[in-house]
């Protein structure tokens, strides 16, 4: 692990650690969140559900082949199935769904969504957790993106890692969590975090 690595895994953990002292984080009920979303105009920046155990992935790993990533575990399946079914109980719309390329976010995406929307994968949206130097360009990609994905009264959903979301909205979610923003003026601005529904 490079020192250009290690500093970054040590920023993002102070960070987090931030977040909870001083409760910078966005604090609202569900039924706000999911109020909102019932409204459609928003963008949901999930990061993948439950994992095998790790950080990362392992050395030399390769984006066609799940076998050597770290994937989801069965909590990581039954937490996006229940997201699936929060979004139908709550009948949200969705004009799409978006996700990194990597493994554990398409199958968090298509266990969540596939039945809701249709299910793309966006580069711009893969883990810049080994390349940190492309983080900027990426967010600005995103950004640029939603601006021609958007639809009235619908909703984006974004299937994503840890450091993708605190680069687009400086906020630390865990996996399986959820932010809900406005996409207005060419930013991010969150307004709800969502918990992973009860399974």
């Amino acid at each position: 692990m490079g020192r250009a690595h290690q500093a970054t895994q040590i920023a993002l953990t102070i960070f987090a650690l931030l977040c909870l002292v001083t409760g910078t984080a966005i604090a609202s009920t569900d039924n706000a969140a999911w109020a909102a979303l019932k409204q459609g105009g928003y963008v949901v920046l999930m990061r993948h559900a439950q994992t095998v155990p790790g950080t990362g992935d392992p050395p030399n790993f390769k984006l066609e082949d799940c076998a050597t990533q770290r994937n989801l575990n069965d909590l990581g399946r039954a937490q996006s199935r229940a997201w699936g079914a929060a979004f139908r109980s709550h009948s949200i719309p969705l004009a799409g769904v978006y996700s990194s390329q990597w493994c554990r976010c398409v199958d968090t995406a298509n266990l969540a969504f596939k039945a809701l929307a249709r299910v793309d994968t966006w580069p711009a949206l893969n883990s810049h957790f080994d390349n940190p130097q492309t983080a900027d360009l990426q967010k600005q990609q995103v950004l640029g993106g939603l601006a021609v994905r958007q639809r009235a009264g619908q909703n984006i959903v974004l299937v994503t890692h840890q450091v993708n979301i605190t680069a687009l909205t400086g906020q630390f979610v865990g996996m399986g969590e959820a932010i809900v923003a406005k996409f207005e003026d060419g930013k991010l601005r969150v307004a709800h975090r969502l918990p992973i529904p009860k399974l």
